[in-house]
């Protein structure tokens, strides 16, 4: 095919329905792909795991394809949407050229799964014939005229124009949300901002009446149903106030998280009495939860999980190890995993226990009896702090037992990951908002041979790629939040949004950093945290890894069945 030169492209193109058509050529591409990396490892007609992993470059580049394809798609949609509503700017049109163009070049040339591995599609088992016949002209218009020197440049232009803390570009958010994301701002610019960096520098706690504020506005009921004294508002919201908070500081933006996953399970898989009893209080924030799933050793290898529960009456005695659990200091109740029938092999014997304690101190982190632990000392995600937990025939009463049917805990868990994921997808919005942030305000500011740093082209590249993939993740989480609000399944969206979010994070982090310079190694500058925060997005939730074999499993055994 010939491809279409640069001098050859038109002053002024319609970069919607352009990006529309790649979407639809990528869509194609990526049932070409499914079908050859299925054709891997299919034996005697099943899909085998062993192949599976064999396989793994070719599977775990299927899912990012398929992230691809999904951003592509978002992306046209949410400039439709805008276009419609008569608010489709300059800005907004170059987000969207930049973004297509980039990720057609990435889809046809490589993508990275991380800084040092790329997928190609003929790894994938596509045949040069194949690739070619995807690649339709509009592809090439927007590898040729989406993502070049002149629209970058256009669109940092645009970008030193805008006030500081404002977003780039017109996010899509409808009336309510856009208040909600304006009181999140103003609460975080005011509570949050001042003190994060020194929050975290001294690795102190986010003080207590920043929390109680966090209660005050809402936000540990967010979602939750009104009859339970939640706002009842959709998922959507809950990704802008994540973001926002994150955008702020990472730790506050979490603080959620742990009431988001404890309501999930309780409205999940709680009886009656537990719904009455529990979500009144996490929506108040009367009491704080925390997650107790991981083991030492296990990860994301929950079938192998050995903390044992053993009935004795009235109570089940907990003995084992839990690591990475964060918050559990200062929380009032854990919703824990454990191994209730040591008979059932992997997932079958799982049960999940809501466990209540008291409240703890830096000096008596843990008093209950049968249960100790030690802080983990982390490089970021500060403010809630890390621990290794131990217990020794912690009691937990049998009517804590979540449904009361012993043997449900992983089912009830796995109802909860497409929520976990779109609010940690989020997360990382705001965590590369922040990294934006903070490396264009150091660009304008920080002069250089006579010139602001923004001024070389270098500089101003990295920061409209910032701008634009932040965008693109924004926009990849909100689809995800829809779908779960329209009640879908949406476990392949929000992986999606969590995996191409997490590496967005990363990458605009260390953008930001680089344009610090030698400022940006030292503590003292706020970028320095903002990197230590961002590199844990690739790993809780669903390491990048785990997160990419899940999508690819669901792609290879039917998509959406």
């Amino acid at each position: 095919m010939t491809r279409l030169a640069t001098a050859t492209v038109p002053a002024s193109l319609d970069w919607i329905s352009l990006a529309e058509e790649a979407s639809g050529a990528l869509a194609a591409l990526l049932a070409d792909a499914t079908a050859a990396v299925r054709a891997k490892v299919v034996h005697e007609g099943r899909v085998s795991s062993a192949l599976v992993e064999a396989e793994q470059h070719a599977c775990h580049g299927l899912a990012w394809l398929a992230t691809y394809a999904e951003s592509v798609r978002e992306l046209a949609a949410y400039g439709r949407r805008l276009q419609a509503e008569g608010r489709y700017g300059e800005t907004e049109e170059l987000l969207i050229a930049i973004g297509v163009g980039e990720y057609c070049a990435q889809v046809f040339g490589g993508i990275p799964m991380s800084q040092g591995e790329i997928v190609r599609l003929p790894a994938l088992g596509l045949a040069a014939s194949v690739i070619a016949a995807r690649r339709i002209p509009a592809i090439d218009t927007l590898i040729d005229a989406g993502n070049t020197p002149a629209q970058r440049a256009r669109l940092v232009a645009l970008m030193r124009a805008t006030h500081p803390g404002d977003t780039i570009g017109d996010g899509g958010l409808d009336e309510t949300l856009a208040a909600i994301r304006d009181e999140m701002r103003k609460f975080a610019a005011a509570e949050v901002l001042p003190h994060a960096h020194a929050w975290h520098l001294q690795n102190d706690y986010i003080p207590m009446d920043v929390v109680e504020k966090l209660a005050e506005l809402g936000v540990f009921g967010l979602t939750l149903p009104e009859e339970f004294g939640g706002l009842g508002l959709s998922k959507v919201s809950m990704c802008v106030v994540s973001e926002e908070l994150s955008r702020a500081y990472i730790g506050v933006g979490s603080l959620g998280t742990r009431s988001e996953i404890a309501a999930e399970l309780i409205i999940g898989g709680g009886t009656d009495e537990q719904k009455q009893h529990w979500l009144p209080r996490i929506a108040s924030g009367e009491i704080l939860p925390t997650a107790v799933f991981t083991e030492p050793n296990t990860g994301s290898d929950l079938a192998s999980l050995r903390t044992r529960a053993v009935r004795e009456g009235d109570v089940y005695k907990v003995t084992g190890n839990k690591t990475w659990i964060t918050h559990p200091v200062r929380a009032d109740v854990m919703t824990m995993l454990v191994r209730t029938n040591p008979d059932e092999p992997g997932y079958k014997g799982l049960s999940i226990l809501l466990a209540t304690k008291p409240r703890g101190t830096d000096e008596d982190p843990f008093p209950a009896k049968g249960m100790t632990g030690g802080e983990i000392e982390v490089l970021g995600y500060r403010g809630m702090k890390e621990y290794e937990l131990a217990f020794d025939g912690f009691e937990v009463p049998a009517a804590n037992l979540l449904g009361g049917v012993e043997g449900q805990g992983f089912k009830q868990l796995m109802q909860t990951f497409e929520s976990a994921r779109i609010q940690t997808a989020a997360r990382a919005v705001g965590v590369a908002q922040c990294a934006l942030d903070l490396g264009l305000r150091y660009a304008q500011e920080r002069m250089q041979f006579g010139k602001a740093l923004v001024a070389f082209p270098r500089v101003a590249d990295k920061l409209a790629m910032m701008a634009v993939e932040v965008n693109i993740a924004r926009q990849l989480t909100y689809f995800a939040g829809r779908a779960k609000d329209e009640g879908k399944r949406c476990d392949l969206e929000a992986g999606m949004a969590k995996l191409l979010g997490a590496r967005v994070a990363w990458a605009a982090a260390d953008n930001a950093l680089q344009i610090h310079g030698g400022n940006g190694f030292a503590l003292e500058y706020e970028i320095s945290r903002v990197l230590c925060d961002a590199r844990i997005l690739n790993i809780f939730e669903g390491a990048a890894e785990i997160q990419a074999q899940v999508i690819a499993r669901r792609l290879i055994d039917g998509g959406s069945n």
